[in-house]
């Protein structure tokens, strides 16, 4: 009978190991987008402008840092990323997506 080296074998286990983990993120990163669709967040390329005056003032709001400047707006349920004036992404927070649909 041929011995299977140790190597081998745990090279193996990590390999299946490492693509459980992949589909779980998968699973996890289509969850948000889902949650992400169900909430009115503000879109991309809306002007600072524009998002306070359809969302109302942000809780708060942190400064602009690196280059390009991005600076971010802070709501109840979701934060808002700007380069420059523009909004580039909307995220909605952790206590916003309910928790069976957290990990």
């Amino acid at each position: 009978m041929r011995k299977i080296p140790r190597k081998l074998v745990l090279g193996a286990a990590l390999i299946c190991f490492a693509a459980g983990a992949a589909a779980s993120g998968d699973i996890l990163l289509i969850q948000k987008v889902e949650e992400s669709m169900l909430h009115d967040l503000p879109g991309n390329g809306l002007s600072k402008q524009q998002v306070e005056q359809r969302y109302g003032p942000p809780n708060a709001k942190r400064n602009a840092v690196g280059d390009p400047p991005i600076s971010r707006w802070e709501y109840n349920d979701f934060n808002v990323y700007f380069e420059h004036d523009l909004v580039i992404e909307s995220v909605l927070v952790a206590e916003a997506v309910p928790a069976r649909q957290r990990p």
